[in-house]
C-alpha cells in the first residue's frame, strides 16, 4: 500500500498539468472535470510502466488516487487563491 500511495504522489502534479492542459485546449464543462481527472490519472498510470516495476493494478490503482488528488489539489489551490484577494 505504501507503494501505491507513494507512486499516485509523484503522479498527482503530473495529472494536475495534464487537465490543466486538456482544460485549456478543450472547452470540459466543470461537472466532468474530477471523471475526466480520475481518467487521466489512469491512463498516466498505465504509461508508467517504463518507471516502475509496480504491476499494472497497483499502477491503476496509483493513477486513480492520483487523478483524484489532482482534482482536489486544483481545487484548494483556487480557494486559496480567491480567499487571498477578498482579504
Amino acid at each position: 500500500m505504501e507503494q501505491v500511495l507513494m507512486f499516485s504522489t509523484l503522479l498527482a502534479p503530473l495529472v494536475t498539468a495534464m487537465m490543466e492542459l486538456l482544460k485549456r485546449t478543450f472547452p470540459i464543462p466543470k461537472k466532468y472535470i474530477p471523471i475526466v481527472s480520475f481518467f487521466v490519472g489512469l491512463l498516466i498510470g498505465l504509461l508508467a510502466a517504463p518507471v516502475t516495476d509496480m504491476n499494472v493494478q497497483l499502477r491503476l490503482w496509483s493513477g486513480g488516487i492520483a487523478g483524484l488528488a489532482a482534482t482536489g489539489l486544483y481545487e484548494i489551490g483556487k480557494k486559496s487563491r480567491k480567499y487571498k484577494k477578498a482579504s
